[in-house]
C-alpha cells in the first residue's frame, strides 16, 4: 500500500518586545526549506503569527508604505527582570484565538518546524510552541534560526520544541524530514549552490507586499559586534542572471514592486556580482523598487556601482558606517575609513540620491560608549550629506564584542537572552532612561 506524501506545517512565531515593525522583515530561510519541501513532493502548510493581512485582521492602516506597516499587538506582562523597564511589553502578531482556529483548520500534519529569530524574542517562540502544543500534542517540533543557533543549550532547555537546529537548514533539511517522517526523496539541488535553489516559497503568504532578495550568503568581514560569519561561514554568490530573473518573476507574475535585499555583503567583489546584476536590472526595464535594509558596504560604493544602483532603482540605500570615531575603528571593525566614507556619500550625491535616500547607521549602546561619541558621529553623518539612523546594539553570543557586552552590562547577560534586548540598552551601567533616548533621536531628526 503507498504511503501517503507527509505533511509538514511550517510557521513563523509571535514576537514578544518592546516595540516591533515590518520593516522588510520575513522568515526567508523558513520560506526557502518550505520551497525544497515542496519541489521534492512533500505537502506543505505555513502559518505566519506574524501575519499583517489576516482575514482578521484590520486591512486598512494609514502607517503602512512599500510594504511595510505595524503589526497588530497584545499588551502582555513584561518577562522577570526587566519590571525596571518604563515601557509596555507586548506580544506582535494575530491574535492567539486566531492561531489556535488557524491549526484547527489545517489537515493533521506530521512535523512541525519552526524558525526564530532575535535571541530575545524566545519567549514568543516558548508561547507559539505551548499553542501548537494544545492542538497537536504529540506533535514532534523542530526549531531552527537565530535563536536556536546562537543560543542553542538555552533553545533545548527552554524553548519547548523537540530537537533544536543549527546552521542553514538547506544542507540537511531532506535528510532530517525524512527520518521523521520515513519518506526519503533524492536531492534535485546542491546546496552549496544557490543557483540551484527553488525560488523562497512566498506565494504562501497571504499578500506578498514585498520579496527579500538574497544574492550571495556569508560575508568576508569579521565585525566584533556581527554574527554573519557565525551564522553564515560559507560564502555563496549567486549567478547575476539568476537574480535578475527572480526579480522579473515576482514582478510580472504577482505585481510586486518592492525587493529588499538581504545580503550582508551586496557589493563585494562588485565587478562580477553587483555591477552585471544592476546592469541586468536596469536592461529589463523593470519599474521596481528597492531597498538595504541590511546595509552596504561603504567602501564598495563608486561611482559605477553608485550610479547604477540609482538607474536601477534604490530607494531607501542604508550604510554600515556604526560609528563616526575612526580612531577606535579596529575595536569594532576594519572596513572603512574617513575618507572612504565621505568619497562614497560624495558619489551617491552625485548619482542622484539625495540624503533621505541615503540612511546611514549608528550604533548606540555599544560597551563602553560615551553619547559624546553618537552626537558626534551623528554630525559628522549629516555634515556629509546623509541621514544618521540610530542603531540599538543588541549584544550576540559567538561575536567578538560579546566578553566585553558582558562585562560591561548592569544585567547577567549569560543567564538569558532577554537581557540582550536591544530596547533597554543592555550594556549601559546605569539604569535605562528615555531623557538620554530622546536626545539622540532629537538629534538626529534634526
Amino acid at each position: 500500500m503507498k504511503r501517503d506524501t507527509p505533511h509538514i506545517l511550517l510557521v513563523n512565531p509571535w514576537i514578544h518586545d518592546f516595540a516591533a515593525y515590518d520593516v522588510w522583515a520575513k522568515p526567508l530561510g523558513l520560506l526557502t526549506l518550505a520551497s525544497i519541501l515542496r519541489y521534492h513532493g512533500f505537502n506543505i502548510t505555513y502559518l505566519d503569527c506574524l501575519d499583517r493581512f489576516h482575514p482578521k485582521a484590520p486591512q486598512t492602516n494609514p502607517y503602512a508604505r512599500h510594504g511595510r506597516g505595524p503589526y497588530l499587538k497584545t499588551k502582555i506582562p513584561k518577562p522577570g527582570g526587566l519590571e525596571d523597564i518604563p515601557r509596555n511589553f507586548s506580544r506582535y502578531g494575530i491574535e492567539k484565538k486566531w492561531f489556535r482556529e488557524d491549526l484547527l483548520c489545517i489537515k493533521r500534519p506530521d512535523l512541525v518546524l519552526m524558525t526564530s529569530m532575535m535571541t530575545y524574542w524566545y519567549t514568543g517562540v516558548q508561547e507559539t510552541i505551548g499553542v501548537i502544543k494544545d492542538i497537536f500534542p504529540d506533535m514532534t517540533i523542530v526549531l531552527g534560526g537565530i535563536y536556536a543557533s546562537l543560543c542553542h543549550e538555552h533553545a533545548q532547555n527552554y524553548s519547548g520544541a523537540h530537537r533544536i537546529e543549527t546552521g542553514p537548514g538547506e544542507e540537511h533539511i531532506l535528510k532530517m524530514v525524512g527520518d521523521y517522517t520515513g519518506f526519503s526523496v533524492n536531492a534535485k539541488f546542491d546546496p552549496d549552490d544557490l543557483d540551484t535553489y527553488p525560488y523562497p516559497a512566498f506565494e504562501l503568504q497571504r499578500k506578498i507586499a514585498y520579496i527579500p532578495l538574497l544574492t550571495s550568503k556569508g560575508c568576508p568581514f569579521a565585525c566584533k559586534y556581527c554574527a554573519s560569519h557565525f551564522l553564515n561561514p560559507k560564502r555563496m554568490v549567486r549567478n547575476p542572471e539568476s537574480v535578475v530573473q527572480e526579480i522579473k518573476r515576482w514582478h510580472e507574475k504577482y505585481k510586486v514592486e518592492d525587493f529588499a535585499f538581504y545580503d550582508d555583503a551586496l557589493l563585494v567583489n562588485a565587478e562580477k556580482h553587483a555591477v552585471p546584476m544592476l546592469e541586468g536590472i536596469i536592461k529589463a526595464g523593470l519599474k521596481v523598487r528597492f531597498h538595504t535594509p541590511n546595509a552596504v558596504h561603504i567602501r564598495e560604493i563608486s561611482r559605477q556601482t553608485a550610479r547604477l544602483m540609482f538607474q536601477a532603482g534604490f530607494k531607501a540605500l542604508r550604510l554600515g558606517l556604526e560609528t563616526a570615531a575612526f580612531d577606535l575603528r579596529n575595536e569594532l571593525d576594519r572596513k572603512v575609513t574617513v575618507s572612504e566614507f565621505a568619497s562614497a556619500v560624495t558619489c551617491l550625491r552625485e548619482a542622484g540620491f539625495d540624503k533621505n535616500m541615503i540612511g546611514v547607521y549608528l550604533l548606540v549602546g555599544l560597551p563602553g560608549q560615551k553619547t559624546e561619541s553618537i552626537e558626534n558621529s551623528i554630525k559628522t553623518v549629516r555634515q556629509n550629506g546623509a541621514t544618521p539612523i540610530l542603531a540599538y546594539y543588541s549584544p550576540i553570543p559567538h561575536t567578538a564584542l560579546w566578553s566585553s557586552a558582558v562585562a560591561s552590562s548592569r544585567y547577567d547577560l549569560e543567564s538569558d537572552p532577554l537581557f540582550t534586548n536591544n530596547a533597554i540598552l543592555p550594556c549601559q551601567n546605569e539604569p535605562f532612561s528615555w531623557q538620554t533616548i530622546s536626545h539622540l533621536k532629537k538629534l538626529a531628526a534634526k
